[in-house]
């Protein structure tokens, strides 16, 4: 028997099992997908991410149902699956949040102990990076964050032009004031993709106390009397159980979390009692309160071949591979997001509520589509949205994919938000910094100035940001499914660790928090076992 068992081996699990192992307790973690594979330069070379999200070798590649303020569209919900999760398959950057987020949580929830002071300790602890001052920023911890070279001249370009817009210049977006653009961080070290499993997992593969499980998908738990008895999973096709004598750890995800709750019996008794799911628990905040940040990109055509086009071309990418596979340089060992920022939608909030991520060329996130000539784009969106969708079972079946509805756009107040963003955006590309690149506007287009135009646009071309949460929210009300420590409500050794218990989302990409909260849970968890 193991002490504990954590279920998922993405950013969170490989954090829990990291520090668990170390402090002495016998591990299990259970990871639904394979191994990352070393020599699978899709998971390791940074430039290769769109490569990674076409398919679902690595990818629970779902998608949503038809989004009701997006044209009955479905989008694209990836979720990594295999060792790292998403963290293995994302777009690597970096990005905290901002200060006030947290104290947000804290007021939520009413759990003092998760404002901005506390968890920063967490925030340190768990990265070594050169950037910034140390009062903010770790030097000691597992997690390598470096920063991009921004070699293309459109990057300082495009702080230049910020700069003429109005806007701050950063040295440091994970410092004391988010406010404002400059280079991002990312989880790239030594030209390669560094995620959760690279940072916590690799130094400690070979630990007597931690056995790593992959390819064994956790099917439900088994419970009696508020207590989980058994771990059932899959491994391959054979049916297995694990127990726990302390607890299970369940760290699958906004999205497989709730899902595994609800096979397990925990949720809202009626979805349950619907698919005669036995109730083990009436939780009825499991896989609501979804959220997510819907972005769209601003493209502008380039007048000078300085974009990053050509490494588009499937015969430029061949050398572009080879430079990235010997000598870790090049095209290949960046993820080009390496300039953006946040701003506000307006005067009437209190701190940031739209970021911006640059990138030199005109082109999907995935690398479905590009404009077809030189180019550069912002990503935009906003952070605080005010939308709220769902997870579901769409049958007692626990391998059929769930049921998603993010329910993106819902309120008029994203969608003045997404318009107020769309138009900095346009501000940020007229300044003076970009009169010797700047071409047509290819998307929106110069001929969609109304709000009318800005909302027809966003539902025809709205995409995820990928960051799902909140799908099993900290709290104290009624809707609450842990409590501040992680602790499922009814069960005593039963716990949530991942972005599913964050309150509210926050300001920017998750892969920071969700780490900086799993080494805080992981700190409370050695408390409780003391």
């Amino acid at each position: 028997m193991f002490d504990y068992i954590v279920v998922g081996a993405g950013s969170a699990g490989c954090v829990v099992a990291r520090r668990l192992c170390e402090a002495g307790y016998k591990v299990q973690l259970l990871e639904a997908g394979p191994a990352d594979y070393s020599l699978d330069y899709r998971l390791h070379m940074p430039a290769a991410l769109s490569h990674v999200l076409a398919n679902d070798t690595y990818n629970w590649f779902y998608h949503s149902e038809p989004e009701p303020h997006l044209n009955g569209r479905r989008l694209y919900c990836p979720r990594g699956r295999t060792l790292g999760g998403s963290s293995s398959i994302n777009g690597m950057i970096y990005v905290r949040g901002n200060p006030g987020d947290f104290d947000r949580w804290a007021a939520l929830t009413g759990f003092a102990e998760w404002d901005y002071e506390h968890c920063l300790p967490f925030f340190k602890r768990s990265e070594t990076t050169t950037n910034g001052v140390d009062q903010y920023r770790g030097r000691e911890g597992p997690l390598r964050v470096t920063r991009g070279e921004m070699n293309n001249p459109l990057f300082e370009t495009f702080l230049s032009a910020t700069e003429e817009a109005g806007h701050v210049r950063r040295d440091d977006l994970n410092g004391a004031e988010q406010e404002g653009f400059g280079s991002f961080d990312r989880t790239i070290y030594n030209g390669r993709r560094f995620s959760a499993a690279k940072a916590y997992l690799t130094p400690v593969k070979q630990h007597p106390n931690l056995h790593i499980e992959t390819g064994c998908q956790v099917l439900a738990l088994a419970s009696e009397q508020g207590r989980i008895t058994e771990v059932k999973y899959l491994r391959g096709k054979q049916q297995c159980c694990s127990s726990a004598a302390r607890e299970v750890i369940v760290c699958a995800g906004a999205i497989n979390s709730p899902k595994l709750l609800l096979q397990s019996g925990i949720g809202p008794a009626d979805e349950l009692a619907a698919l005669s799911i036995p109730l083990v628990k009436h939780l009825p905040g499991v896989g609501k309160n979804l959220q997510d940040h819907l972005e769209v990109y601003v493209q502008q055509a380039c007048t000078q071949p300085v974009s990053i086009y050509p490494a588009l071309k499937w015969y430029n990418q061949i050398p572009i591979g080879i430079n990235w596979y010997l000598f870790k340089r090049g095209p290949g060992a960046t993820n080009h997001f390496e300039a953006g920022g946040f701003i506000r939608s307006s005067t009437a909030v209190d701190y940031p509520d739209v970021q911006f991520h640059f990138l030199p060329v005109a082109m999907r996130y995935d690398g479905a589509q590009s404009a077809g000539t030189h180019g550069y784009q912002a990503h935009v969106g906003p952070m605080k949205p005010t939308s709220r969708g769902s997870v579901t079972l769409a049958s007692k079946d626990p391998l059929a994919p769930p049921i998603i509805r993010f329910n993106y756009a819902d309120t008029e107040h994203d969608r003045a938000v997404m318009r107020a963003a769309i138009r900095s955006a346009r501000d940020i590309f007229s300044q003076p910094a970009f009169d010797d690149y700047r071409g047509d506007e290819l998307a929106p287009g110069a001929a969609l100035q109304s709000d009318q135009d800005l909302d027809d646009f966003v539902r025809d071309h709205g995409e995820s940001a990928y960051h799902p949460s909140c799908s099993c929210k900290m709290g104290q009300d009624e809707a609450s499914v842990v409590d501040a420590r992680g602790r499922v409500y009814g069960f005593d050794n039963l716990r949530i660790i991942d972005a599913s218990i964050m309150p509210e989302i926050t300001n920017g990409n998750l892969n920071a928090p969700v780490i900086m909260l799993a080494e805080k849970l992981s700190a409370a968890i050695l408390q409780d076992a003391q």
